[in-house]
């Protein structure tokens, strides 16, 4: 990965679930990291192949990062995406695959 193809400033965010006074739950985001990427939406048979396994529409690269895990988003200003799997891969030095779906 080069470092151009970073051009993407995102924070990954954390779910942090707590009670309201009421004794109802409230889910709130946490930044946990910002970090550079590249946003991809998926093309052709790459998408098709996602498709069978969920709603995974995007991939986001990052330089490796061990502390990211499934259930976490990652917010950017074009959009705030679920992520749904993570792919940690060791090619042209070490980084991360984040799938994810787009949120509404």
């Amino acid at each position: 990965m080069f470092a151009g193809e970073l051009r993407h400033y995102v924070t990954i965010q954390t779910p942090i679930v707590t009670q309201d006074t009421a004794g109802g739950q409230v889910l709130t985001w946490t930044p946990s990291a910002y970090v550079w990427a590249a946003i991809e939406p998926l093309k052709g048979k790459e998408f098709l192949e996602a498709k069978l396994h969920s709603e995974i529409e995007t991939r986001i690269r990052i330089r490796a990062l061990s502390s990211v895990k499934e259930k976490m988003r990652v917010y950017h200003s074009s959009g705030t995406y679920e992520i749904i799997a993570v792919v940690h891969l060791k090619v042209k030095g070490e980084e991360t695959h984040l799938m994810c779906k787009k949120v509404e």
